[in-house]
């Protein structure tokens, strides 16, 4: 009897742990979250209404940067560049989209021969991307955010 009363008591003084409640504070929870959460990725990438119908998130993405491509190709074309030598450059756009959908241009990289050889490429392309579409901003967590894109244009002329 007596080894079993030692018994219950080693168990009950052991097994306290199990119905001693564990305080959560926010700022915990918060931390761990942060330490998941992937800042570089977002839910759902910008588009334009004619990717709405695509169900993958890649295939939106392929599809918003081809239609701005398409776009800005489109208005370089109607443009009837002349130059004086060929001009093959594949130029770099920075793009930033806020979350009201707003399309901005950072930057633009390109060979000082191109430049030299279409002195208003720059505006050119500038106003190229004002025709754009409607854009739907980018999601992250049921929240419309900014992002930024590389967006490469190739220039060919011959």
């Amino acid at each position: 009897m007596n080894r079993i009363v030692c018994l219950l008591i080693l168990l009950f003084a052991t097994s306290c742990d199990y119905f001693e409640k564990k305080k959560v504070y926010p700022e915990d929870l918060l931390e761990e979250e942060l330490q998941t959460f992937n800042w570089n990725e977002v839910d759902t990438y910008p588009m334009f209404s004619n990717c709405e119908t695509l169900s993958e998130k890649e295939e939106r993405k392929i599809c918003f940067q081809n239609t701005l491509i398409s776009s800005v190709n489109e208005f370089l074309k109607a443009q009837n560049l002349v130059v004086s030598n060929d001009v093959n450059d594949t130029i770099t756009l920075k793009i930033k989209i806020d979350k009201t959908g707003f399309l901005e241009v950072e930057s633009i990289k390109m060979h000082p021969e191109t430049i030299q050889e279409i002195p208003e490429i720059d505006s050119l392309l500038r106003q190229s991307l004002r025709g754009v579409p409607k854009i739907y901003p980018a999601i992250k967590r049921n929240q419309q955010v900014t992002t930024a894109f590389e967006l490469p244009v190739i220039v060919s002329i011959n």
